[in-house]
């Protein structure tokens, strides 16, 4: 499993520790990821992700799964979240 944050595609970053002496080793950055179940209102139905907090509170302020998913660019979006888009968009439009 990829240290990927599915709606945003935040990843790892690369950097240096520095020490006092500014002697530098390289590092990673981790995103903070965390697995998640989102509610769709529109389909009615939950669905898993791995979705950084950054994302999430994203998710809060755009008023849920549905409301994040119309305005998130299709590159920054995972496969499956790309077909929970989809899904959302024809629900929406059908209704």
């Amino acid at each position: 499993m990829s240290r990927r944050c599915e709606l945003t595609g935040k990843g790892v970053m690369v950097g240096n520790n520095v020490s006092h002496a500014n002697n530098k080793t390289k590092r990673r950055f981790l995103p903070n990821l965390n697995d998640v179940t989102m509610l769709s209102e529109v389909l009615d139905k939950s669905f898993k992700f791995r979705v950084s907090a950054a994302a999430l509170r994203t998710v809060d302020h755009r008023g849920g799964l549905d409301g994040f998913m119309a305005k998130a660019k299709d590159s920054e979006l995972s496969e499956k979240a790309l077909r929970v888009k989809r899904e959302i968009q024809k629900a929406s439009e059908a209704a």
